[in-house]
C-alpha cells in the first residue's frame, strides 16, 4: 500500500514537472519578438529567457525605426544643406571636393548623400526627374541654363529659398566658385532654360 502512495505521487509529480516544463516553452515562445528593449533586463523571468536566442530577438523599437521611411522633406532639407556646405569653395572643372568643383558636381555630391545617383554633366542631369514650370519650383529642385548663347544646357543650380517673386539657388560659378544667386538677376534670367525635380 505504502509504495502505491509513493508511485501516485511520484507519478504526478513528474506530471507537475512536465505542465512546469511546457508553461516554460510557451512563455518563452511569447516573448520572443516582442520584448521592448528597455524591459529585456526588468521585470522577466531570467530562467524563462535565458534560453532565447538573441538572434531570434527583434527589438520593438528597432522594429519600427526600420519600417519608417526617411520624409521626402527631410531629404531635400539633408540636399540642400550639404550643398550649402561647400559655399565659397572655387570652381574647378570635374572636381568634386572642398578643393574645387562645378555645377554639376555640387548637385551630384549633394544628392548621392541621399543615395540619388545623378550624372555628372549639367546636360545630362537634366534628363533625370520630372520637367516643372518656374511658379512650381521649391526647395530642392534644379535650375538649368544654358549661358554665352549656347545651345546645349552646360550649367544648373539647386534652389534654396523661395520667395513670392524670387528664387535662389547655389551653383558653381566659373568666376566665383559655390555661391548663391538669385534668378531674377539679369544674366541669369536670360540664360534659364529649365526647371526640374528629382525627388
Amino acid at each position: 500500500m505504502v509504495k502505491k502512495v509513493v508511485l501516485f505521487i511520484l507519478i504526478g509529480w513528474l506530471l507537475g514537472a512536465c505542465d512546469a516544463t511546457k508553461s516554460s516553452s510557451s512563455i518563452k515562445k511569447s516573448t520572443a519578438n516582442t520584448i521592448p528593449k528597455d524591459q529585456y533586463n526588468k521585470n522577466i523571468n531570467k530562467d524563462v529567457i535565458k534560453y532565447t536566442d538573441p538572434k531570434e530577438v527583434v527589438w520593438e523599437e528597432e522594429q519600427a525605426v526600420e519600417s519608417e521611411e526617411i520624409p521626402v522633406s527631410l531629404k531635400i532639407q539633408n540636399i540642400v544643406e550639404i550643398a550649402k556646405s561647400f559655399h565659397g569653395t572655387p570652381y574647378r572643372l570635374g572636381g568634386t571636393t572642398q578643393k574645387g568643383m562645378d555645377c554639376s558636381g555640387l548637385v551630384y555630391v549633394s544628392f548621392k548623400e541621399e543615395d540619388i545617383l545623378l550624372p555628372r554633366s549639367s546636360h545630362e542631369i537634366a534628363k533625370q526627374g520630372i520637367k516643372i514650370s518656374l511658379d512650381q519650383v521649391t526647395v530642392g529642385d534644379l535650375l538649368f541654363f544654358k549661358t554665352n548663347g549656347r545651345k546645349q544646357i552646360n550649367h544648373v543650380g539647386l534652389v534654396v529659398d523661395v520667395y513670392p517673386g524670387k528664387v535662389l539657388f547655389i551653383h558653381s560659378s566659373t568666376s566665383q566658385g559655390v555661391i548663391i544667386s538669385s534668378l531674377d538677376e539679369t544674366y541669369w534670367h536670360r540664360a534659364f532654360a529649365e526647371a526640374r525635380r528629382i525627388i
